[in-house]
């Protein structure tokens, strides 16, 4: 009864954060005269992505790389998958040409480089640092060269800027407590029936990790906020490769042994289908949007009739 409550809990305080940070971003967005898209790249993305730090460093630290990586990897596959899939099918999303030119490719050149520097069967402290380093140098060339709103658009902010940053803190508050309470319950439900480390990392775990994303992706397409659904997803899976596992592998090195090449490649995979996706009439509609869903469902099907 009680891991039930904990992950009915953790979705309920999920659903709520979401719509706090959506809400608190997009009016920060218009104050600032920043684009809703570069807010979705950065504030909501690490927002949403702050379970899956909490996991990684706690699981790594412990000793439990399995989970740590699988956990990313898992979360990055969902991203694309599962919650852009399930957005975008409920509601297709537009897409900015920029988010085709530069923040696609640099998801998939963070992929390959995560992938490569694994090779020698883990991260070490350098290798964090390297991740750590290229997240500082992607935000700022982010924030240079993003375009400006206009005045009208700044005008239009409604709400009190403090009161924005109020529920932004409050959203990724809620999104880390909640998300911590559905993953704890969801691992041990799995433990419970001698579920393996890695997959849990890989399914339970990065579904878990990913409902932020998931929440906060729908509530923002429902409120006509294309860019800050993309840019989350986009984001999310940026600040997992450089962001989580650079700051996870400076506080405690990283094994990686355990992780399959199907891994790698679903990861990769998804991240470069995306392009054309994307590309394609500048939107992901409900035809891209199902085979998305399609792609992870056959993937999760896949390792978890490994497991059994």
């Amino acid at each position: 009864m009680f891991i039930l409550l904990s992950i009915l809990g953790g979705f309920l305080i999920l659903t709520v954060g979401a719509e706090a940070l959506v809400r608190g971003a997009s009016q920060i967005a218009l104050r600032l005269g920043l684009t809703p898209l570069l807010i979705g790249l950065t504030i909501v993305a690490f927002g949403t992505s702050a379970p899956e730090l909490a996991v990684s460093v706690k699981s790594a630290i412990a000793g439990n790389s399995g989970i740590a990586l699988g956990n990313v990897i898992g979360s990055n596959i969902a991203n694309i998958g599962l919650i852009l899939g399930i957005t975008a099918l409920i509601r297709p999303i537009k897409i900015e040409s920029q988010m085709v030119r530069r923040d696609i490719p640099i998801m998939i050149a963070a992929s390959l480089l995560f992938w490569s520097l694994l090779l020698d069967g883990g991260l070490s402290f350098w290798d964090g640092a390297i991740l750590s380093a290229l997240l500082v140098a992607y935000l700022t060339f982010s924030y240079l060269t993003a375009e400006k709103q206009t005045d009208d658009d700044i005008e239009d902010a409604q709400q009190n800027p403090m009161l924005s940053v109020l529920f932004i803190v409050i959203g990724i508050s809620m999104l880390v407590g909640g998300g911590i309470l559905f993953v704890d319950g969801a691992v041990a439900m799995a433990k419970s029936f001698g579920i393996s480390e890695v997959i849990i990392g890989l399914t339970i775990v990065a579904i878990g990790t990913s409902m932020p994303e998931l929440v906060t992706s729908i509530v923002a397409a429902l409120k006509g906020q294309s860019d800050i659904a993309i840019g989350n997803v986009v984001g999310s899976n940026i600040f997992n490769v450089l962001g989580i596992l650079g700051v996870t592998a400076l506080i405690h090195p990283i094994i990686g042994s355990e992780i399959s090449n199907l891994d790698w490649a679903a990861m990769i995979a998804l991240a470069v289908l995306l392009l054309p996706f994307a590309y394609t009439g500048l939107r992901i509609g409900r035809r891209e949007a199902s085979l998305l869903i399609a792609g992870y469902v056959a993937y999760i099907g896949y390792i978890v009739s490994q497991a059994v």
